[in-house]
């Protein structure tokens, strides 16, 4: 049997959401704040009602560990952007993006943006995932969007891992 790379693709984002679900749905209130160790990154209140991420332009070492509130505004802005991209709108800047402020308004985020990328990626042909990918590479590197597609199957597996072990580690502590 063959399977088309966007059917493959989706399969892929499929798996890895509905892993990424697993930790969703056990997630509490007070996870999304919890921070993990001295040095850390998270989102603060900031003006007019937006919580803001900790970010800083240098690598840093060693890495600030990020909270799960963080890592949920982390794979928003790429998200977001990436979606962007995909639609051939002009991409927010990552100060645009701002966490929405708890636990449940963050995923329920999540679950929409998630529902705008069935829609990005549905109505693609395998003639469009052979253009050039549009983000998170330099026009001239060669990726394509069908590259673009598994970077954000990678980047939301590592991610949704990060808030997972996060979720354990907090409730083995608390144990």
């Amino acid at each position: 049997m063959s399977v088309s790379r966007r059917d493959l693709l989706r399969w892929q984002f499929d798996l890895t959401w509905s892993l990424f679900e697993l930790h969703l749905e056990q997630l509490k209130p007070e996870d999304f704040l919890w921070e993990p160790a001295p040095l850390h990154w998270t989102v603060r209140p900031g003006g007019e009602g937006a919580w803001l991420p900790d970010w800083d332009e240098a690598e840093l070492d060693p890495v600030p560990v990020p909270t799960v509130g963080w890592l949920s505004w982390h794979i928003g802005w790429w998200w977001s952007v990436t979606i962007d991209h995909a639609r051939g709108r002009t991409p927010r800047e990552r100060v645009e993006i701002t966490w929405p402020g708890d636990g449940e308004a963050a995923v329920a985020w999540l679950r929409g943006l998630r529902e705008e990328w069935l829609a990005v990626l549905d109505r693609l042909s395998d003639t469009d995932l052979d253009a050039v990918a549009p983000f998170p590479w330099p026009a001239d590197s060669g990726m394509t969007v069908a590259h673009m597609l598994a970077w954000v199957n990678a980047e939301l597996m590592k991610n949704a891992a990060e808030i997972g072990q996060l979720r354990l580690v907090r409730a083995a502590s608390a144990a």
